[in-house]
């Protein structure tokens, strides 16, 4: 062998060496999401009689957002994958939670497959830089590129879903993890006690397969929030349940780091109040725009697209401009009557500017307290029994998410003021050391 291809050799292997150490001197990280959580539970915390004492930790060793503007609509899905990509739901492809169905053939089915995201995640660029990656029940994560990864997928709701998915995950992981702690939640299961046993499948990731970038999903909030509305003691009652788990995966994480983790907890969106729906699809029947047979749909000239206190109003011929003038005729009529609960709409340039819902031909937003709904029967303006919920214009204060972070070396009680939701990924790939150049937002760490 000559001295040449030695010395190649051995400059390649010291490189490889000095990449490795790089990577495993950086202190883990994890992200939390905590599926509703407004940022005045933590910040107004004694306002709120809440006993939080891991997020108030957080927010007091850490640097924290006084609020998150969210995206277009204030979902689950989009929100999350705007998490781990750093763009809006019109650039990354994930539009609602569930896919565009006007004739509901897709049973229901959400928006659960990775291959839909069309732009680089967080565990994207963390597998080109060598770094292991984690997750568990994360939104639309199956198929990802995650070396440890616990699907969201649901479809039964049946211990059947339990092997469904087992069979989507990292092969043989969930099955290794339940010998060792217990039974997975079955799919579709979303109270503080399923929060509670991923938890425990959060803390065997970090001890037993040690990734440098965690990924996991807290939901029982959310669930009581739809159910007994904000503010109500059922929601101070699951939020203090989970800051419990917050306190455990964060132990583990600093056990995983030597002491040393970056823990960051983020929510998708805020919640109002509810008590009444807006149907526009009944509005848009009587106007002659929708077909029905059989209570279903037949055809369609224009119909909505919902998500909570937002919906797209579709056009099944985007130059049916007859349709449009209607549509147009429809909202204005509604927005005269107080009691529809309609606020705005947008439409053109002005709707594409919201970056969600590109293809639509308006983007149509309510009143906190009124969910547009699915009825396509008269009346118009239903009376629901009072409950909570989101999706509504993230332009609204209500919308406003969350976002919390501590870990070695950050400036204890910094207050980042209003942030952009799109800036949460791009400042995790700086504190990993990684790039994620289609990033629409800003690492909030070196812009200031």
């Amino acid at each position: 062998m000559s001295r040449i291809r030695l010395f190649c050799l051995f400059s390649i292997f010291a490189l490889s060496l000095s990449a490795s150490a790089q990577r495993s001197s950086v202190p883990p990280v994890v992200l939390i999401s905590i599926d509703g959580l407004k940022p005045d539970y933590v910040l107004e915390a004694d306002r709120h009689q809440l006993k939080i004492p891991n997020l108030r930790r957080l927010a007091k060793e850490g640097a924290f957002a006084s609020a998150v503007t969210g995206v277009t609509p204030t979902v689950t899905y989009p929100s999350h994958t705007t998490l781990v990509t750093g763009v809006s739901p019109a650039k990354h492809g994930i539009y609602a939670n569930t896919p565009f169905d006007p004739f509901s053939k897709n049973q229901g089915g959400w928006y659960w497959y990775a291959e839909d995201i069309r732009v680089p995640t967080l565990w994207d660029v963390c597998a080109q830089a060598g770094l292991k990656t984690a997750s568990v029940d994360w939104p639309v994560t199956v198929g990802a590129k995650i070396d440890f990864n616990i699907v969201q997928m649901w479809r039964a709701a049946t211990p059947d879903d339990r092997k469904l998915i087992r069979a989507l995950s990292t092969p043989g992981l969930l099955t290794e993890a339940e010998k060792a702690i217990g039974n997975y939640p079955e799919g579709y299961d979303y109270t503080v006690e399923a929060d509670q046993r991923r938890a425990a499948f959060n803390v065997y990731l970090l001890e037993k397969k040690r990734p440098a970038f965690l990924t996991t999903y807290f939901a029982g909030l959310d669930e009581v929030q739809h159910a007994h509305g904000p503010d109500s003691p059922e929601a101070y009652a699951a939020l203090e349940a989970i800051d419990v788990l917050v306190g455990q995966v964060r132990a583990a994480a600093e056990k995983l780091g030597n002491g040393k983790a970056v823990v960051a907890v983020a929510s998708d969106h805020g919640f109002s109040p509810l008590n009444k729906s807006l149907n526009l699809n009944a509005a848009f029947r009587e106007a002659g725009l929708i077909e029905v047979e059989a209570g279903k749909v037949k055809s369609w000239r224009a119909i909505t697209w919902n998500s909570g206190g937002t919906a797209a109003v579709m056009l099944n011929n985007k130059m049916d401009e007859d349709a449009r003038a209607k549509i147009r005729q429809i909202l204005q009529r509604l927005a005269a009557a107080p009691e529809s609960g309609l606020l705005k709409w947008y439409e053109g340039d002005l709707a594409q500017k919201l970056g969600g819902f590109p293809d639509a031909a308006f983007i149509v937003g309510t009143k906190p307290g009124t969910y547009i709904g699915g009825a396509l029967e008269s009346p118009v303006i239903r009376n629901l029994k009072p409950s909570g919920g989101h999706g509504f214009l993230a332009e609204l204060k209500e919308m406003d998410s969350s976002f919390f972070i501590a870990g070695a070396g950050m400036q204890a009680g910094k207050n980042l003021g209003r942030i952009d939701m799109r800036d949460i990924a791009p400042t995790l790939a700086g504190l990993l050391g990684v790039k994620l150049p289609t990033a629409e937002g800003r690492d909030l760490f070196k812009s200031r």
